[in-house]
């Protein structure tokens, strides 16, 4: 289940001896605060206890429930991807090394609870204070003072960060490396992979595919088709090379294997394929 919202930002809390919503993810950011309370926080089949004053990060990657203990009390921030966009005018370009939607993605935040010492940990305390409070009579989503106050917690989450020795960067490759990668090493099928391609750019491979899609608008395994016969298919028109050879080349066992991956592909044998090139 995907719970969706329409506005760029809203505030909710709630107060409860059990979880009112099953394990579910998000088309939105969450950032989920603890106002009182203490159990455990089931987050991509980690469990991560919780109690009074802690902060989860929930993007729409994840899926995620709380399992309460003692009544608990929570501060839910939800934003989408539009909200920091749209207010990117508002920052100084020296201030964000890594946007909050991309630390909100963070494996490495998701894994390790954060832990806030004082005076940052009253400090959050206060600011989620601060946004619920102007919430109950003010309109929130285009306040620039809003803005600030949730910026700010971005602020301490890098600081309770480099205490911790997380790494803060954007956690993902950028996408001009990828493709590259991608593109240097199509002829070697197991280098490919989402095991070993998520393994050499540092990045979750229950992320991966999702983070594919987002900014290709494909998924990773038709991209790998597409590309991989889009090669094929010039080396067949250009009649240089025996089916074997492309074969080799392409990491495919035989001819035989080839050959049954392109009909699959096209519905039609090479021999096909080639002679209609021809024509």
């Amino acid at each position: 289940m995907k719970r969706k919202q329409f506005e760029p930002l809203e505030i909710d809390t709630i107060e409860a001896l059990e979880y009112p919503f099953p394990k579910h993810s998000h088309t939105y950011y969450e950032l989920v605060y603890i106002f009182k309370g203490s159990g455990n926080h089931h987050i991509n089949k980690i469990i991560v206890p919780y109690k009074t004053g802690d902060l989860f990060l929930i993007s729409p990657d994840d899926e995620h429930f709380f399992d309460i203990r003692k009544s608990t009390r929570f501060c839910f921030i939800k934003f989408n991807d539009g909200y920091f966009e749209s207010n990117k005018h508002l920052v100084p370009d020296n201030l964000i090394t890594a946007s909050p939607n991309d630390i909100m993605r963070n494996t490495h935040l998701k894994e390790e609870k954060l832990i806030f010492d004082e005076p940052c940990k009253t400090i959050l305390q206060k600011t989620v204070e601060n946004i619920f409070d102007y919430n109950q009579f003010h309109k929130i989503s285009d306040s620039p003072i809003i803005f600030f106050q949730i910026l700010s917690i971005f602020g301490l989450i890098r600081e309770a960060s480099v205490k911790m020795n997380l790494k803060i960067n954007s956690g993902i490759p950028k996408k001009e490396d990828l493709i590259t990668f991608i593109h240097q090493n199509i002829y070697s099928p197991e280098k490919i992979r989402i095991q070993n391609i998520s393994e050499h750019f540092s990045i979750s491979k229950t992320y991966f595919g999702s983070y594919f899609k987002r900014n290709f608008e494909v998924s990773y395994r038709k991209y790998i088709t597409d590309y991989k016969l889009k090669l094929i298919e010039k080396r067949i028109q250009a009649g240089q090379m025996t089916m074997k050879q492309i074969a080799f080349e392409f990491g495919f066992t035989d001819e035989s294997h080839l050959t049954n991956y392109f009909k699959k592909q096209m519905n039609m044998n090479p021999s096909d394929y080639k002679f209609q090139q021809i024509l």
